[in-house]
């Protein structure tokens, strides 16, 4: 009696490493690794924005919708009753001294963010080309600093500075030149001394953008620096000059305490023109006429917004 022979498994050491004869008829095969499927957040992780969603909502929602039904509604003390939908408000507020005042806003603030473009350009430019480290942060912590320096203290600061009696206004005899603080050009001034820190702060992280190997390329191609500058630079940064441009204008445009407490009346501007609104200084049965005047400042502020977004985006993608 004979018994069968006993099958021996085929081991990968087993088989001919050559190809030959003895080789296996069937090669080892290898696991193949599990695809990690990636998990979407749940609904549990959308609860973390709840806050934010509804500090927004309470914050600037609800105050929006009160401007925009106030705008369009007769105030309390107008003949016919409250509530009543009228066009009035939104009429009045774009006539006679009302639109001066929004005139006016709009000069300041475009002259004002114009020129602390054209300057702090150059300042962020040389900050970022400095050697020294220790300038560099020395000029954007002062940035920082002058940037969110405002309202009171600023107008103050001015004031005893270049006011009529300030002391370099005394120093230099500047009132025998015609020189006054309280105007449209004082005010120019003074805005300017926060709104060129805030450029720089904007504009850095762009020039820090620009490649070392666009400017080796232009110098290889006999191309001279204001040629770089005219060709390669300025259209990389033209999005980002824009985007701060009308960041500027916006924080401008924004501006009340410090032209309130330092030139008044003088310059009409339309925050001042609100605030005397507020406060009673207006016609009777237009006490929402302060209400349509926001209204127009919240529309100027999305116009800004629509340009600032895309401009800022545009910049990004060119120089990530």
């Amino acid at each position: 009696m004979t018994t069968a022979p006993t099958p021996v498994p085929t081991t990968p050491a087993a088989t001919d490493l050559g190809g030959g004869a003895g080789a296996s008829a069937t090669a080892p095969t290898t696991p193949t690794p599990r695809r990690r499927s990636r998990r979407r957040p749940g609904g549990a992780s959308w609860l973390a924005t709840l806050p934010l969603f509804l500090f927004f909502v309470i914050g600037f929602g609800l105050p929006a919708v009160a401007i925009v039904i106030g705008a369009f509604t007769t105030s309390s003390d107008a003949e016919g009753g409250a509530g009543q939908f009228t066009f009035d408000n939104i009429t009045a507020s774009v006539q006679g001294a009302y639109w001066t005042s929004m005139v006016s806003s709009l000069k300041l603030s475009a002259l004002t963010a114009l020129l602390a473009t054209l300057i702090g350009l150059p300042i962020a430019q040389a900050v970022v080309t400095s050697r020294r480290g220790w300038l560099r942060q020395a000029v954007l912590t002062a940035s920082g600093v002058l940037a969110n320096f405002g309202g009171l203290p600023l107008a103050f600061a001015f004031v005893a500075t270049l006011g009529n009696a300030g002391e370099v206004t005394k120093l230099l005899h500047l009132t025998d030149h015609g020189w006054s603080l309280y105007s449209f050009t004082g005010l120019t001034i003074v805005y300017l001394y926060f709104l060129i820190p805030l450029m720089v702060l904007t504009i850095t992280p762009a020039l820090d953008g620009l490649r070392v190997q666009w400017r080796e390329a232009a110098h290889n191609n006999r191309a001279t620096t204001v040629q770089y500058w005219r060709h390669v630079a300025l259209p990389i940064l033209l999005p980002s000059l824009l985007g701060g441009f009308v960041l500027l204008f916006g924080s401008a445009f924004a501006a009340y305490a410090t032209a309130a407490a330092m030139v008044g009346a003088t310059v009409p501007l339309v925050s001042r023109s609100i605030a005397d609104a507020l406060s009673g200084n207006v016609l009777v049965g237009q006490g929402n006429l302060a209400l349509a005047l926001s209204l127009n400042m919240i529309v100027v502020a999305v116009l800004v917004m629509a340009v600032y977004l895309p401009l800022q985006r545009r910049s990004a993608r060119w120089l990530s």
